[in-house]
């Protein structure tokens, strides 16, 4: 007993520095650049493009274009993928005139002679829901510079955060009163590496410095070469914080400006994302994630021991039995041999349910490895939103397959009812949820709202790719011959004894869902902060190591309450071991709920509705998939203790 509790212990100390080791060396922004770089020459005109109006208080991304900003007299869209325009990116020109290595002062972009009182009011309600503008040069987003101290080293680190502020409110001196101003002046400070053998540079960095100042100019306005005295680099004036904000009023004249400056940077165009990608808060990350795993490794361990120590002995036992005397005075999991493999009420919906989280285990396996292998890079706007849905397409094709053959081993005869269901039930589901959803958000004239050409796209991929590919896959799985049970099933249904309290299906069900949810609350607060705070998420090594803990706790769980389930002689296991694990989703969404109360400051209702209804597809999401890992391991689990007993 010492060598193998010695040996087991050892092991688990291997297999825990071996993916503590792999987690450390992919938990790091691992990403392929993603696209070709560009290199520039000395005044190469660059293209300074405008992307949507983003905010954390209102989730609605509305166009740049939507503000009254300075326009061309064509603005041209740029293409997008389908992941962009769920995101809501609207990419599209502007007036910004940039040359590479050259810098510019005060350079005038346009001006609004009076603002009207609808384009007062645009401005006053961005600035009071907190909206940012975001823009892009050579695929890079702007960001503001965000010096931040580093506990380890006591240094103060370089972030980004994301875009500009339109604009902010606050009461001059002296007055009580709180206006609006407008950010109408930018200063673009733009790194780039230049080739130490040509004169050849790329761009290796964006950043913007907003500024609001109430221009004031020498009359008659020049439109051409317009003199400001606010602004004017021959006489030594420069913006600056102290300056006179421009305020948001009707009528108010606003004169938008910018300031770029170039400077050299060491950092190489494949690190040009680092600066984005830079997570502060690592030391949080790696304390959660080593003690999800010491509690995962000691859990398996004594579950291993429990459950192989207990069934050896009952098995022994079993198989010694000789007399039928002795076999009438048995108690345990033997006495339902001839009703566990009994198909369970419901059979087609149940094989529905396990085709659906074998989809979407497989969307998520391989989307995974593609982001693992950084091929997902960050400057591929939209890429992993794109990556899934493909995935998920394309992986209907073993939902088929699984669900078929589930559905012919409980002997049933409706296989395209089945198979059709498995095709249409989930994502019905969120395309119903998806398009009430984006009705809303285009009542509210925001870019988030899919327009129809995009959603005529998802119903192809849907219904012209998708379901064939379910048919195809159940076409091969039905055709296959059913798995043999490894016991008899009896034609009369054995009564099942009155059970204890704790074996109360809505009782245990709900105690084996929080095993599976606290292995991965953690990593999932940093999922939902980069959904819903406008943050980048690269973790994809943490969060691989995390669906691998999810995967055992669903397996230990389910095979723990399925085995004392079976001891009290219910037989009633199939949808149980479904729902054991698949409960972990209902604490999903109550911490969704949490941290949208604790975490965010959304108080408008359609915002309010697009969370939850995007949390609410999320978690039955999270319902289908850990609902199947817990029953394909209890489906495992019980054929084989039934295939290793004597039955007569």
């Amino acid at each position: 007993c010492v060598v193998t509790g010695s040996s087991s212990a050892m092991a688990q100390l291997r297999t825990l520095a071996l993916l503590l080791g792999l987690s450390a060396w992919l938990a790091d922004a691992f990403y392929l650049p993603g696209v070709a770089p560009q290199d520039f020459k000395k005044k190469d005109v660059m293209f300074l493009k405008v992307n949507k109006l983003s905010s954390i208080k209102n989730q609605l991304p509305y166009e740049y274009y939507s503000l009254p900003y300075c326009r061309p007299e064509k603005i041209v869209q740029s293409a997008e993928n389908l992941g962009e325009v769920l995101r809501g990116d609207r990419i599209e020109n502007s007036l910004y005139q940039i040359q590479m290595r050259v810098d510019e002062q005060c350079k005038v972009l346009c001006r609004i002679e009076s603002l009207s009182s609808a384009q007062a009011k645009a401005f006053r309600t961005k600035v009071e829901d907190d909206y940012r503008v975001n823009m892009i040069l050579d695929n890079l987003p702007v960001a503001m510079v965000k010096m931040r101290k580093d506990d380890k080293s006591n240094t103060l680190v370089k972030t980004y955060e994301r875009g500009f502020p339109v604009g902010f409110k606050a009461s001059l001196e002296g007055q009580t009163e709180v206006k609006y101003f407008l950010h109408n002046h930018l200063r673009f400070t733009i790194l780039y590496h230049k080739d130490a053998q040509t004169d050849l540079a790329r761009i290796v960095g964006f950043e913007v410095e907003p500024f609001s100042v109430k221009h004031d100019y020498e009359a008659p306005w020049d439109k051409n070469s317009p003199v400001l005295n606010t602004c004017n680099p021959g006489r030594m004036i420069y913006v600056t914080h102290d300056t006179p904000p421009q305020p948001v009023q009707e009528g108010v004249e606003a004169i938008f400006s910018y300031d770029v400056k170039f400077v050299a940077s060491d950092i190489r165009w494949a690190s040009r994302w680092d600066t984005y990608l830079l997570m502060m808060d690592d030391q949080i990350h790696w304390f959660s994630i080593i003690n999800s795993v010491m509690i995962v490794l000691f859990l398996t361990g004594m579950v291993a021991m429990i459950m192989m120590r207990t069934l050896m002995r009952d098995i022994k036992q079993y198989n010694q039995l000789e007399s039928n005397e002795d076999a009438q005075e048995e108690t345990g999991w033997k006495l339902v041999h001839g009703d566990v493999f009994r198909p369970p009420q419901h059979a087609s919906l149940l094989a529905t349910y396990v085709g659906t989280g074998v989809q979407i285990f497989g969307m998520s396996m391989v989307t995974m490895m593609f982001a693992l292998l950084g091929f997902l890079s960050p400057a591929n706007r939209g890429g992993l939103m794109t990556a899934m849905l493909m995935m998920f397409v394309f992986m209907g094709l073993f939902a088929g397959y699984f669900s078929a053959r589930l559905y012919k081993s409980f002997r049933g005869e409706e296989w395209k009812k089945t198979t059709l269901r498995t095709a249409l039930l989930f994502p019905g589901v969120c395309f119903v949820i998806f398009f009430c959803l984006n009705m809303l958000i285009w009542g509210q004239k925001s870019s988030g709202a899919v327009p129809f050409g995009t959603l005529f796209a998802l119903c192809f991929l849907w219904f012209g790719i998708s379901v064939p590919l379910v048919f195809v896959g159940s076409y091969f799985g039905y055709k296959k011959p059913a798995p043999e049970d490894p016991v008899r099933t009896n034609k009369i249904p054995r009564q099942i004894p009155e059970q204890p309290w704790y074996m109360n299906p809505v009782f245990s069900c709900l105690v084996g869902g929080v095993l599976p949810f606290g292995a991965v609350f953690i990593e999932l607060f940093f999922i939902l902060t980069s959904m819903w705070l406008q943050q980048f998420y690269y973790l994809f090594g943490f969060l691989a190591l995390v669906f691998a803990i999810l995967c055992v706790t669903c397996t230990e769980i389910t095979i723990v309450l399925c085995y004392f389930q079976l001891c009290s002689e219910d037989y009633h296991w199939w949808w149980r071991s479904y729902f054991t694990s698949g409960s972990s989703a209902l604490y999903l969404f109550a911490y969704s709920a949490f941290y949208f109360y604790s975490k965010l400051d959304i108080t408008k209702t359609v915002p309010m509705l697009m969370y939850f209804g995007y949390m609410t597809m999320v978690s039955f999401g999270f319902f289908c998939l850990t609902g199947t890992i817990g029953f394909y391991a209890c489906y495992v689990f019980v054929r084989k203790i039934y295939s290793a007993v004597k039955i007569d």
